[in-house]
């Protein structure tokens, strides 16, 4: 369960935007000699998997045992091996793993990684393997594993993530902007952030990062043309959402640190109160009532601020490589620890969503309980009903970077917000034909 505190630019367990991994034209090797798409799977589920996960240990050791004594209790003769890989260099692991034919037989991918793998048949097709499995979840949980120009979809979506925004009321009151009052659009956004640095001559900034691939989504951008083949977020929209920054940036209103490569400092610098605005989940909540409490004492709950009136989806999920010698144990253990009541279970545990049909109407996600916890968490659950994943599969790591170094480029006058993103697209849409 990967985090990354109050950043888009990693899961949040709270949510999560899913990090993504450079993984084109890094030498996944050749098709897998297993046909990704040979139809339903037959066969007894019975025999041995290896079952491999992202930093859930030491936390949801108990938990995920309980799932794999309860799924081996229903079938005699099964046994899963447990493999928790840490957060870091895991998504290079996986990789590592897939071009060398070892991937796990149940694997924990976010829908960008599942993109280069299944592109290169290394993924079972769910669709086709297990056809009766995609009525049991969330459309557009199972659309994140959807891969463009492909049919079906390569994950069975496991746990949800969406945010709100959090503020730092104490901040705001400092310099005369109203704490129960918080920007609502980006025009908002943009004026009490250019206040904030003026009233505190540049010593307080409202944001911590400059904009991920998501955060054009949010903005309204077309990312990509319609058969995902080209992206297309340096459009005029695009260039007016990069202006702004660069607005924001002249002002003092967002922190130089956001400029340097791969920063990812942003939420310490909101924990220890030193930015006022940072994107969030309600995994986070608890981690400042636990980890900085004079700020939890001034901390503001808002939506997300959105042009299209949606909010960002994170997704993980659970991935069966074509390769695996025991497919029919791998899908029916995938499904198990992703249905309904073991999804619910995980939720209550821990600030994510389900992403089966018919669980989010649960009480539990309508009833805050009188807590900001349960506040966040109901908020959060009424966003998941129209929430995009608007990171494309297809988006890398390397593109990450691409877009931050074009970014910090456009904020210091090295080169205009314009020609950033024509830049960034032109070399982003080399690697995509790569």
């Amino acid at each position: 369960m990967p985090t990354n505190p109050l950043s888009r630019r990693g899961f949040l367990l709270g949510v999560a935007a899913t990090t993504a991994l450079g993984v084109a034209g890094c030498g996944l090797g050749g098709s897998s000699d297993d046909n990704a798409d040979s139809g339903p799977v037959t066969g007894d589920v019975t025999g041995e998997i290896k079952f491999q996960t992202w930093a859930l240990k030491p936390k949801y050791t108990d938990y995920i045992n309980g799932l794999i004594t309860a799924f081996q209790k229903q079938h005699a003769g099964v046994k899963v091996n447990w493999i928790d890989q840490p957060a870091d260099g895991y998504l290079q692991k996986v990789t590592a793993d897939a071009a060398a034919g070892n991937l796990p037989d149940v694997v924990n991918v976010p829908p960008d990684l599942s993109f280069p793998l299944a592109r290169k048949k290394l993924l079972l097709n769910i669709d086709t393997a297990m056809p009766d499995a995609r009525k049991d979840y969330l459309d557009n949980a199972w659309a994140a594993y959807a891969i463009p120009g492909q049919t079906g979809s390569y994950g069975f979506p496991w746990y949800l993530n969406t945010g709100p925004t959090f503020y730092n009321k104490a901040l705001f009151r400092q310099v005369g902007l109203d704490p129960e009052h918080p920007p609502t659009n980006y025009s908002e956004l943009e004026n009490d952030a250019l206040v904030m640095a003026q009233r505190s001559d540049k010593k307080i900034a409202m944001l911590g990062l400059t904009p991920v691939i998501a955060d054009f989504g949010l903005y309204g951008v077309t990312v990509m043309n319609a058969d995902g083949s080209k992206f297309t977020f340096n459009e005029p929209k695009g260039v007016q959402f990069v202006e702004m920054y660069k607005r924001l940036y002249d002002a003092g209103a967002l922190i130089p640190e956001a400029l340097t490569a791969n920063y990812t400092g942003a939420g310490t610098k909101f924990m220890n109160q030193q930015i006022a605005w940072a994107p969030g989940s309600a995994y986070d909540l608890q981690n400042f009532k636990t980890n900085a409490p004079s700020l939890y004492a001034n901390v503001g709950i808002t939506k997300t601020i959105t042009n299209t009136g949606k909010a960002v989806l994170y997704v993980q999920g659970l991935s069966v490589p074509a390769a695996s010698k025991n497919k029919p144990t791998a899908l029916a253990f995938a499904k198990f620890v992703t249905n309904a009541e073991n999804q619910m279970a995980f939720a209550k545990l821990t600030a994510i969503f389900p992403s089966t049909k018919g669980t989010m109407s649960d009480p539990y996600f309508s009833q805050d309980g009188g807590t900001d916890e349960g506040r966040v968490r109901v908020a959060a659950a009424k966003q998941l009903e129209t929430a995009v994943n608007y990171t494309p599969v297809q988006w890398s790591e390397q593109m990450t970077t691409l877009l931050q170094q074009k970014m910090s480029d456009a904020m210091q006058g090295k080169t205009s917000p314009k020609q950033a993103l024509d830049d960034t697209v032109a070399q982003c849409n080399k690697l995509l034909a790569g």
